[in-house]
């Protein structure tokens, strides 16, 4: 797996690099301290995974990898920071990031990475709660939204329909989806089309949060 590390604290990408660098599955290819260099170094060296901390002067990480998903759909961004407000939650998660870890817990930076890298989502155990306790928040003021029990929220589903719910529950993009069921990309696209409209969510994020509050 390569990566690219981005930190504006010099010392913690550093660390970081030395972290991950102990696990020899892990080449760091090069360094960044800001939203600028992540987007020129992700551009230069395509790598696995953009680990990236959210807060740094000039452009954010936020909006670095707002940047670098529009332009590359595919892009596996893993975001750790020591901040775990709701705004940056929610910004990482619409914008399609792939992770939003806390820096206290070093020990999960690696398997994080390897999750990501696989193709999977991955939040440290207080962003999970947060995500968890924002999306119950917004589905209490909901006006338009009818409250379903767990039982009944894929109730009109179809056995592949949830298949695919769960795939992008695990973060796969529409290419990954269709090769693990043998589907074209086109009909992923539409079967998600008529999930979303079943169940009344407006994209494929609010999908997720909705399945990981009612499997």
């Amino acid at each position: 797996m390569k990566i690219i590390i981005v930190d504006d604290d010099k010392l913690v990408a550093t660390s970081l690099k030395m972290i991950v660098e102990s696990d020899k599955d892990i080449e760091v290819l090069a360094i960044g301290n800001s939203g600028e260099e992540a987007i020129k170094l992700f551009d230069e060296y395509k790598p696995d995974v953009l680990l990236m901390d959210i807060r740094m002067d000039g452009l954010s990480g936020l909006d670095a990898g707002e940047e670098i998903l529009n332009k590359n759909k595919d892009a596996k961004i893993l975001y750790l920071t020591t901040f775990n407000d709701e705004e940056y939650i929610d910004k990482a998660l619409s914008i399609g990031a792939k992770g939003y870890i806390i820096k206290q817990d070093f020990e999960g930076i690696v398997p994080s990475l390897k999750t990501v890298f696989e193709g999977n989502m991955v939040f440290g155990k207080e962003v999970t709660e947060k995500i968890v306790a924002m999306s119950k928040v917004k589905a209490d003021t909901d006006v338009e939204r009818d409250v379903k029990s767990s039982g009944e929220a894929f109730a009109e589903l179809t056995s592949l329909e949830l298949e695919i719910v769960k795939c992008v529950a695990r973060g796969e993009n529409n290419k990954e989806i269709a090769t693990s069921l043998c589907l074209s990309e086109g009909t992923v696209r539409n079967y998600l089309s008529n999930i979303l409209a079943k169940l009344d969510i407006r994209d494929r994020t609010n999908l997720a949060i909705f399945y990981l509050n009612n499997k």
